[in-house]
């Protein structure tokens, strides 16, 4: 009988020492998580949506064949291009009251409204902070992308072990670095994917300044 009590001790003892040992990890990889949401606010909602979706069908959620290398790099490349691309367009709500989505450029959006609107798209022109953000939008994306588990389990399996370090400390330091650039860099475009919030009487010749594309208190 006490073979058998000092045996229960001894299990006890092992799964007190488990569970203290994995509450620190669980709570790391809940506020990298929790970093790593942050800064996903940053990136187009449809973008991130198709991605997340998309990448453990892609990479077999993570038991890759070359084929899925493939796939999963194809979904990388076009997820990535439109988080750059997304940062380039704007929007602007016309006489009708709808939303109107374009492309900016060096004078403005296009394509341009009717000349019967005359709705001056000037102050949508290209800016440089715009490639800036474009920037910022490819580092956040590649941090989400490059990371992910099923990702690194397609690509670069021995790379695991590491990569729990890198989501304890990337998310945390890239998110103090895109705060402090919107600081130096304001975005205020509504761009394609990014969620608008003005109301019925937004003048449809200004950008608005109340409900940027990308909020630094997100980070």
């Amino acid at each position: 009988m006490m073979e058998h009590k000092n045996g229960n001790e001894t299990i006890a003892s092992h799964s007190s020492l488990n569970t203290e040992t994995t509450a620190p990890a669980r709570s790391t990889i809940k506020k990298s998580i929790g970093g790593i949401g942050s800064l996903i606010k940053l990136l187009p909602t449809g973008t991130v949506f198709l991605f997340q979706f998309l990448n453990p069908v892609v990479t077999n959620s993570g038991r890759c064949k070359t084929s899925n290398k493939y796939l999963s790099s194809i979904l990388l490349v076009i997820c990535g291009f439109n988080c750059f691309f997304s940062t380039f367009t704007d929007s602007y709500t016309g006489t009708d009251k709808k939303r109107h989505y374009g492309i900016v450029t060096t004078k403005g959006l296009w394509p341009s409204p009717p000349a019967s609107t005359s709705i001056d798209l000037t102050k949508y022109r290209l800016k440089g902070s715009d490639f800036v953000h474009a920037a910022l939008s490819l580092l956040i994306f590649a941090l989400l992308g490059l990371l992910d588990t099923n990702t690194v389990h397609c690509f670069y399996p021995s790379f695991e072990s590491t990569q729990k370090q890198l989501l304890q400390v990337l998310p945390p330091t890239i998110g103090v670095f895109v705060g402090w650039m919107f600081v130096m860099f304001p975005q205020h475009r509504h761009g394609i994917g990014y969620p608008v919030s003005t109301d019925d009487s937004h003048d449809a010749s200004k950008i608005s300044n109340e409900s940027p594309q990308n909020p630094i208190h997100n980070v």
